[in-house]
C-alpha cells in the first residue's frame, strides 16, 4: 500500500468495507433514530475514522514509529477516565492495575524496538499522534453511549460510509493511474484493510464495547503492538529482542489481570 497515498489507500478501504456491508444493509437500518442522536452520531463518525486516520497518517510521517507506539498507549488511559467521568463507569484496583502495567509493557516493547530515521519534525508528528489518540478514545467513549440504543453493526456501517465520503478526494490518485488495481499484492492487500482490519476489527470492538465496561474493553488496544512484533517475527523473520518479549509479556499480563472479576 505505500504504492498509493494515504487519502487513496483509506478510500479504497471504506469503499470495500461498504460493500462488504452492503447485503446486510436492511438489518443496518436505524429504525428507531432520532433527529436529536445527531449531536452524539456525528461526532462519532467524524472522530474515527475520518479525523483518526487523518491524523495518524500524517504523523508517521513526521516522527517515529517508536514514539507513536508509546503515545498510542494513552489511548486505555483516555477512555477509562473518560468512562469514569462521563460515562459513571466505576474503576477497581484490578483495572487500574492491569491498564498501569500494560502501557509499560507498550512503552518497553516500542523502546526496545529498532528505531528507524528520526522523524522530520518529531514535535509536530507526536503531536498529531496524540490527537489521533484523542479521537479514538472519544469515538469509543460514543459507541458506548450510542449502543444501548443502535447495534453495533449499525453504527459501525455509519462510521465506513463517513469515512468512504471524508475519503472520497483519493479516487483523483486512482483516476491517475486506474491499473494500479491490477497490481495482485496490492489488491490482497487492500481487500485485507477492507475485510479485516475494518470490518472485522471495528465491527467486533464496537460489538465487545456494549457488552463490557469501555475501561476493560481499551486495555486490549495495547495488545496491538505486542501481536505485531510476534506477526513480524514469526511471519516476516523479523528479529525479536528481549526488551521486546518482556514488553509482549507485561502486555499481556496487564489486560489478564483488568479482566479478573472483582470481589467488594
Amino acid at each position: 500500500v505505500s504504492l498509493m497515498p494515504p487519502q487513496a489507500v483509506m478510500f479504497c478501504r471504506m469503499t470495500l468495507a461498504c460493500l462488504i456491508m452492503l447485503p446486510f444493509i436492511k438489518k443496518l437500518k436505524p429504525d428507531n433514530f432520532q433527529a436529536g442522536d445527531l449531536k452524539l452520531l456525528l461526532p462519532m463518525v467524524i472522530l474515527q475514522p475520518c479525523l483518526y486516520f487523518f491524523l495518524e497518517s500524517n504523523a508517521l510521517k513526521l516522527t517515529t514509529s517508536s514514539q507513536a507506539g508509546v503515545i498510542s498507549a494513552a489511548v486505555p488511559i483516555l477512555v477509562a477516565s473518560g468512562a469514569w467521568l462521563f460515562l459513571s463507569e466505576r474503576m477497581n484496583i484490578k483495572i487500574v492495575l492491569g491498564l498501569m502495567v500494560s502501557v509499560i509493557g507498550v512503552v518497553l516493547l516500542t523502546l526496545s524496538g529498532n528505531a528507524l530515521l528520526p522523524g522530520d519534525n518529531p514535535l509536530l508528528g507526536n503531536s498529531l499522534e496524540f490527537g489521533a489518540m484523542i479521537c479514538a478514545a472519544g469515538n469509543m467513549l460514543l459507541v458506548k453511549r450510542l449502543s444501548d440504543k443502535y447495534d453495533t453493526w449499525t453504527l459501525t456501517g455509519m462510521q465506513f460510509l463517513a469515512g468512504l465520503i471524508f475519503f472520497s478526494p483519493g479516487i483523483v490518485h486512482l483516476m491517475r493511474e486506474p491499473g494500479i488495481l491490477l497490481r495482485l499484492d496490492l489488491l490482497s492487500a487492500l481487500v485485507f484493510l477492507g475485510a479485516f482490519a475494518s470490518v472485522g476489527a471495528f465491527g467486533l470492538y464496537n460489538w465487545s464495547m456494549s457488552q463490557i465496561p469501555a475501561s476493560r474493553a481499551s486495555v486490549f488496544i495495547n495488545l496491538v503492538p505486542a501481536i505485531a512484533v510476534f506477526l513480524g517475527w514469526n511471519l516476516l523473520g523479523e528479529s525479536l529482542s528481549p526488551g521486546q518479549i518482556a514488553g509482549s509479556l507485561l502486555v499481556a499480563f496487564g489486560v489478564f489481570v483488568s479482566q479478573r472479576p472483582h470481589r467488594s
